[in-house]
């Protein structure tokens, strides 16, 4: 994965609007929380090829990392704490963000296809 360059990820973004689309959208502290502090609250989300037709697809720098929010007909789906991305040969547009140490706490994927891994 690359660091985000803002104008190639809108590009990405704009390429699947008005198009079905498969999103994957994940959030964790996970175990990373628990494992160094027995008192930590531990999050999470996790949703999988949700089938949506998003009409505007916007990503903006927000305090030091980037937030994608993709609008469709009745709401709002956005990921925020994005630092890396990655446009793969299936034609995936891959998204995560990444904290100090290099561990994986948000993820953003948009397809065509549903995801199979």
């Amino acid at each position: 994965m690359d660091a985000i360059k803002l104008e190639d990820v809108q590009s990405y973004i704009d390429q699947f609007a008005a198009k079905p689309v498969y999103v994957h959208l994940e959030t964790t502290n996970g175990a990373y929380a628990s494992h160094f502090n027995q008192n930590a609250y531990n999050v999470g989300a996790y949703i999988r090829n949700a089938q949506l037709t998003y009409h505007q697809g916007k990503i903006v720098e927000h305090n030091g990392s980037f937030r994608v929010g993709l609008k469709h007909d009745i709401g709002w789906i956005y990921a925020e704490g994005l630092t890396d991305y990655e446009f793969s040969e299936q034609g995936h547009l891959l998204l995560a963000g990444h904290d100090n140490q290099g561990r994986l706490m948000v993820a953003l994927e948009i397809s065509q296809e549903p995801f199979s891994y």
